[in-house]
C-alpha cells in the first residue's frame, strides 16, 4: 500500500479530484497549506508599502492506494495539476505499513 501526498496550487484541486475519481480513487484528504520552494515567495504592494510574501497558498492532497494503482495515480495527478509554471508543486510517495478502518476493524488493502 502507498500514500501519495501531493502539494498543488489551490485552483487545480477540482481538476485533480475529478481526475482521481475517474480512475476509481474512492477517497482523499485535503488540507489547506502554505509553503514555498524554488519560487521563494513574491512581493506585493499594500497601501503604498511593499512587503514580501514568503509563504504561498497551497493545497495538500493525501491519497491511500493499493500498489497496483500507483503509476496511474501519479500520471493523473501530474497531468491534472500541471500549469507549466514555477510552483506547480510536488508529489511524495511513501509506503504504508498498515491501514485500519476504525468502524469495521478491517485492515490492509480492504481498509482502503
Amino acid at each position: 500500500m502507498k500514500m501519495i501526498t501531493a502539494i498543488i496550487k489551490p485552483f487545480k484541486l477540482d481538476d485533480v479530484r475529478s481526475a482521481l475519481s475517474e480512475i476509481g480513487v474512492a477517497g482523499m484528504t485535503v488540507t489547506e497549506a502554505k509553503g514555498f520552494g524554488r519560487q521563494k515567495g513574491h512581493t506585493e504592494l499594500y497601501r503604498g508599502a511593499e512587503y514580501k510574501v514568503d509563504f504561498l497558498p497551497k493545497v495538500k492532497i493525501e491519497v491511500a492506494i493499493n500498489d497496483d494503482q500507483l503509476d496511474q495515480c501519479l500520471d493523473v495527478i501530474q497531468s491534472a495539476a500541471n500549469t507549466n509554471k514555477v510552483g506547480d508543486g510536488k508529489v511524495f510517495v511513501t509506503t504504508l505499513d498498515e491501514v485500519i478502518r476504525i468502524r469495521t476493524q478491517e485492515t490492509g488493502t480492504s481498509a482502503i
